[in-house]
């Protein structure tokens, strides 16, 4: 019987990656407790506080979107690396 050759990866969840979840997660959990923005007040240049929320997440979900985008791509560099080969 032949040997298979043991290659370890490393871990599955690392903290870039519970990071990288995070960023992706938190727009849905803002924007689908509707509670927390399901008012008028405070205005902000005569719009409601309703609507300005919202497109404040817009901007803010666009940041972590491409943070958790350059997360992941200099996370897979990294196990790229660790595995000797230059695969993309």
């Amino acid at each position: 019987m032949s040997q298979t050759p043991q290659t370890t990866s490393g871990p599955v969840v690392t903290p870039v990656r519970v990071v990288i979840g995070v960023c992706l997660l938190a727009p849905f959990v803002a924007m689908l407790w509707v509670g927390s923005y399901a008012k008028t007040d405070p205005t902000f240049i005569g719009i409601p506080f309703f609507y300005w929320y919202q497109m404040l997440w817009v901007l803010i979900s666009t940041t972590l979107t491409m943070t958790a985008y350059k997360l992941w791509q200099r996370d897979q560099r990294a196990r790229s690396a660790a595995k000797g080969g230059a695969e993309q």
